[in-house]
């Protein structure tokens, strides 16, 4: 395994399998104790920001939302050296006001997964993260400034209620989601933040819109063709917005909570955590439990 380190991560989700405009790109595979990522990493510059690239379902799209090894993604990224991580997903709206082809910079998520490993814990040890506001604020606000820069019709905050899938709503279902005020659905996104929150890593996604979900009478029900065909046509404006983030963030993080999420979650006193545990979340714990 050879691991080349990155300041800045970028997960790109269905139709967003590489990113232009990533100079001096190295093909990275890793293992981790959890398994294998998706796919094999890309670690390269972006201006002078070292970054790594994964796509989410794989580069052939093999992968369904609920077979992605998020653990195994996430904690790849943390060995890298990952402060930030920058999500791009395709998702449904839920209001009339955001359209296809529009873009949210959620700061909520609602949790309708059901089947998801989503926690590094457990196993011999036990810790509980603050998940209040599930997206750093910083890096939330530089990638949505970067989406208007990129010329989107972005939509600042909201909340996108994460599905199960592999398929797409009942009517029923969409209008329930509907009621409960949520701007996007999507089947990805909330399984990375929480993740990433106990790997200490702060987390924004771009979600582009690609559909009306189910629940507009007067437009088709969701589709891949029509998903697949409004992805294609922001593809460019959101690597665009992805790029121009990775440039103007800061170096540091003083303006989030972010990395220090482990700092009063582990309960587990630390001379009953097993050997096994420790070497399992590795990197997740050095802070807290040196050797």
């Amino acid at each position: 395994m050879s691991v080349l380190s990155a300041a800045i991560g970028l997960i790109g989700g269905s139709g967003l399998y590489a990113l232009s405009g990533l100079a001096n790109a190295r093909e990275v595979r890793m293992s981790t104790p959890f398994g294998d990522p998706s796919d094999s990493f890309f670690v390269g510059t972006v201006g002078e920001k070292s970054v790594a690239f994964l796509a989410r379902h794989g580069r052939d799209h093999r992968l369904l939302p609920g077979e992605i090894n998020y653990r195994a993604n996430i904690y790849a990224m943390k060995v890298m050296g990952v402060e930030r991580i920058l999500s791009a997903s395709a998702v449904g709206s839920m209001k009339e006001a955001i359209r296809p082809r529009d873009v949210v910079v959620p700061d909520q998520f609602i949790d309708r997964t059901r089947n998801r490993l989503s926690t590094f814990f457990g196993g011999g040890i036990a810790a509980h993260v603050a998940f209040a506001d599930p997206i750093c604020p910083e890096t939330r606000r530089v990638l949505y400034e970067s989406a208007i820069g990129a010329g989107a019709t972005a939509h600042d905050g909201g909340t996108y209620v994460c599905m199960e899938g592999p398929a797409f709503s009942t009517r029923a279902e969409s209008h329930l989601y509907r009621s409960w005020g949520v701007d996007v659905i999507g089947m990805t996104n909330l399984t990375e933040a929480k993740l990433a929150r106990e790997a200490e890593i702060c987390y924004a996604t771009l979600a582009l819109v690609t559909d009306y979900d189910c629940w507009h009478e007067e437009e088709a029900d969701v589709s891949v063709t029509g998903v697949l065909e409004n992805l294609r046509a922001n593809a460019t404006m959101a690597a665009a917005a992805l790029r121009a983030t990775v440039l103007a963030l800061p170096a540091g993080r003083t303006a989030c909570g972010c990395g220090d999420a482990l700092l009063h979650a582990i309960i587990t006193p630390k001379d009953a955590i097993t050997r096994d545990a420790r070497a399992r979340l590795g990197v997740l714990l050095e802070r807290y439990l040196p050797q």
